[in-house]
């Protein structure tokens, strides 16, 4: 029998459960921003879905043709240099969190994905994207932010060799099938299928030993974790 329900996190963030798959539900009714509320929001529902036994893997969903538009721009524009600090930050230990939770996490990318909405994705094991007119990438360099350490370290580990370059340093964005040749996505398919090819995968990987998955991330991701960890840590305001 399907077990499922839903719960309501905050206004932005749903929970829904399929079996012994979360989905975590990403809805601001606008472009999905992340601001403070919002990375807390998505921390706690993946802290939730670990502490379950139960559960085997996660799914994180956007709405529709957008899964995420990176940070919150109000705080981003504010001119407060220790908000900002602190919004890139948390933004930092979710990517870092998504990348070295001991159960698998399934991006469902809904549209477009910017700047911390794509080192989202990058964070996800398995990237399905939608088959619709989107961007996707870091704009960062585009619009005058130097890139965080931590993010390069993951788009190091993540990112084609053959784009990291254009990707990072030249702020190229692309649509949905140059996003898996760059390595932000795995794979595309059409817009109403998105969610479900997400949770399908999922469910397959859920059924893995957590003792397998978690030792045989530990062992690829180590170096990389700890650096991001690191590299957050130097950068939250003292």
């Amino acid at each position: 029998m399907t077990a499922h329900y839903r719960g309501r996190m905050t206004s932005a963030i749903s929970t829904e459960r399929i079996d012994n798959v979360v989905v975590i539900h990403m809805d601001d009714g606008k472009a999905n921003a992340l601001s403070f509320a919002m990375l807390a929001a998505i921390s706690a529902a993946v802290d939730a879905a670990v502490a379950d036994a139960t559960v085997g893997a996660i799914v994180l969903h956007g709405r529709p043709g957008k899964f995420c538009a990176g940070f919150d721009l109000s705080v981003m524009g504010s001119g407060d240099f220790n908000a900002v600090a602190n919004l890139m930050c948390d933004g930092g230990d979710l990517v870092h969190k998504l990348y070295g939770v001991p159960i698998p996490v399934v991006a469902a990318s809904t549209g477009h994905a910017l700047a911390a909405g794509a080192l989202m994705l990058l964070a996800c094991d398995l990237r399905v994207g939608a088959d619709v007119p989107c961007k996707i990438g870091l704009n960062e360099v585009a619009i005058g932010i130097v890139l965080p350490d931590w993010a390069i370290t993951i788009c190091d580990d993540r990112l084609s060799r053959r784009h990291l370059q254009t990707a990072v340093a030249l702020a190229e964005l692309t649509g949905a099938a140059g996003a898996v040749d760059a390595g932000f996505l795995d794979v595309v398919v059409p817009e109403a299928d998105v969610l479900s090819t997400a949770v399908a995968k999922a469910q397959v990987y859920a059924g893995f030993s957590r003792d397998a998955y978690g030792g045989t991330v530990r062992a690829m991701r180590s170096g990389v974790l700890a650096r991001m960890a690191e590299l957050v840590a130097r950068d939250r305001p003292k």
